[in-house]
Protein backbone atom coordinates (compact mmCIF):
# COMPACT_ATOMS: atom_id res chain seq x y z
CA UNK A 1 0.00 0.00 0.00
CA UNK A 2 2.92 2.43 1.21
CA UNK A 3 4.49 1.94 -2.43
CA UNK A 4 1.07 2.89 -4.19
CA UNK A 5 0.95 5.59 -2.31
CA UNK A 6 4.63 6.97 -2.60
CA UNK A 7 3.84 6.48 -6.62
CA UNK A 8 0.62 8.36 -6.51
CA UNK A 9 2.64 11.44 -4.57
CA UNK A 10 5.04 11.09 -6.96
CA UNK A 11 3.24 11.22 -9.91
CA UNK A 12 1.08 14.23 -8.01
CA UNK A 13 4.53 15.93 -7.59
CA UNK A 14 5.68 15.52 -11.49
CA UNK A 15 2.37 16.55 -12.72
CA UNK A 16 2.59 20.29 -10.58
CA UNK A 17 6.36 20.86 -11.58
CA UNK A 18 5.51 20.41 -15.04
CA UNK A 19 2.80 22.43 -14.74
CA UNK A 20 4.84 25.31 -13.37
CA UNK A 21 7.10 25.18 -16.70
CA UNK A 22 4.22 25.79 -18.27
CA UNK A 23 3.32 28.26 -16.34
CA UNK A 24 6.54 30.23 -16.31
CA UNK A 25 6.65 29.31 -20.14
CA UNK A 26 3.23 31.16 -20.19
CA UNK A 27 4.29 34.01 -18.42
CA UNK A 28 7.24 34.82 -20.31
CA UNK A 29 5.34 34.70 -23.68
CA UNK A 30 2.73 37.09 -21.82
CA UNK A 31 5.68 39.28 -20.98
CA UNK A 32 7.20 38.79 -24.83
CA UNK A 33 4.00 40.42 -26.24
CA UNK A 34 3.71 43.40 -23.84
CA UNK A 35 7.39 43.88 -24.85
CA UNK A 36 6.13 44.06 -28.61
CA UNK A 37 3.56 46.32 -27.79
CA UNK A 38 6.05 48.88 -26.04
CA UNK A 39 8.12 48.11 -29.28
CA UNK A 40 5.71 49.37 -31.54
CA UNK A 41 4.83 53.01 -29.07
CA UNK A 42 1.75 51.56 -26.72
CA UNK A 43 1.98 52.23 -22.69
CA UNK A 44 2.40 48.87 -21.13
CA UNK A 45 0.80 50.12 -18.02
CA UNK A 46 -2.32 50.80 -19.84
CA UNK A 47 -2.31 47.98 -21.63
CA UNK A 48 -2.32 45.62 -18.70
CA UNK A 49 -5.00 48.01 -16.84
CA UNK A 50 -7.35 46.82 -20.14
CA UNK A 51 -6.50 43.58 -20.05
CA UNK A 52 -7.80 43.73 -16.40
CA UNK A 53 -10.71 45.85 -17.36
CA UNK A 54 -11.99 43.32 -20.11
CA UNK A 55 -11.62 40.65 -17.78
CA UNK A 56 -14.24 41.95 -15.14
CA UNK A 57 -17.98 41.29 -15.29
CA UNK A 58 -19.67 44.30 -16.99
CA UNK A 59 -21.76 45.15 -13.67
CA UNK A 60 -18.93 45.05 -11.89
CA UNK A 61 -17.39 47.20 -14.65
CA UNK A 62 -19.56 49.66 -14.55
CA UNK A 63 -19.42 50.12 -10.88
CA UNK A 64 -16.35 50.47 -10.81
CA UNK A 65 -16.42 53.50 -13.15
CA UNK A 66 -19.22 55.17 -11.66
CA UNK A 67 -17.02 55.13 -8.04
CA UNK A 68 -14.34 56.31 -9.86
CA UNK A 69 -16.58 59.36 -10.97
CA UNK A 70 -17.64 59.67 -7.72
CA UNK A 71 -14.50 60.18 -5.90
CA UNK A 72 -12.78 62.19 -8.77
CA UNK A 73 -15.90 64.45 -8.62
CA UNK A 74 -15.20 64.68 -5.31
CA UNK A 75 -11.74 65.40 -5.06
CA UNK A 76 -12.28 68.10 -8.53
CA UNK A 77 -10.78 65.95 -10.73
CA UNK A 78 -11.70 66.16 -14.55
Amino acid sequence: MAETTDDRLRLLIERVERLEEEKKGISDDIRDVYNEGKAVGYDVKIMRQIVRIRKMKPDDRREMDMLLDTYKTALGID
